[in-house]
């Protein structure tokens, strides 16, 4: 299990959950403001399509759908994927008013949005954006 006592621990390491491994190298998770805007400007310039997932080490709903997400980024092994939280990167993720947001990018341009969790939801839209 998770050593959620530690705060040093960021990103996905500190959200305290058995998260399943990634197999394809394809997901990140940004640490701080700094590291999510390099990993936005990364986004613009590939052609890579990427989901973004901001979320909240707080957020229920969030640490329900957090597993299926890393599960997924082993389905979709095209797609980036980046987990975000909020309170890690609170000047860049300002404008997200509700856990979990999804981002979905395409050519370097947002495409998508989705709000609230769902794995079937989920799944559909990673399928309609890979």
């Amino acid at each position: 299990m998770g050593d959620s006592g530690d705060s040093s621990k960021k990103g996905l390491e500190g959200t305290g959950l058995a998260l399943p491994p990634n197999n394809h190298g394809n997901l990140i998770s940004a640490s701080s403001d700094e590291n999510l805007n390099h990993i936005l400007l990364r986004i613009k310039s590939s052609k890579t399509p990427t989901v973004i997932n901001y979320g909240a080490s707080w957020c229920g709903v969030c640490s329900q759908i957090l597993p299926t997400f890393c599960k997924l980024s082993n389905q979709f092994p095209k797609l980036s994927f980046v987990y975000a939280d909020i309170d890690e990167c609170p000047e860049t993720t300002q404008h997200i008013r509700y856990t979990p947001t999804f981002h979905f990018y395409r050519d370097g341009e947002r495409v998508d949005e989705m709000f609230g969790a769902g794995e079937e939801r989920l799944h559909d839209r990673l399928w309609l954006h890979s």
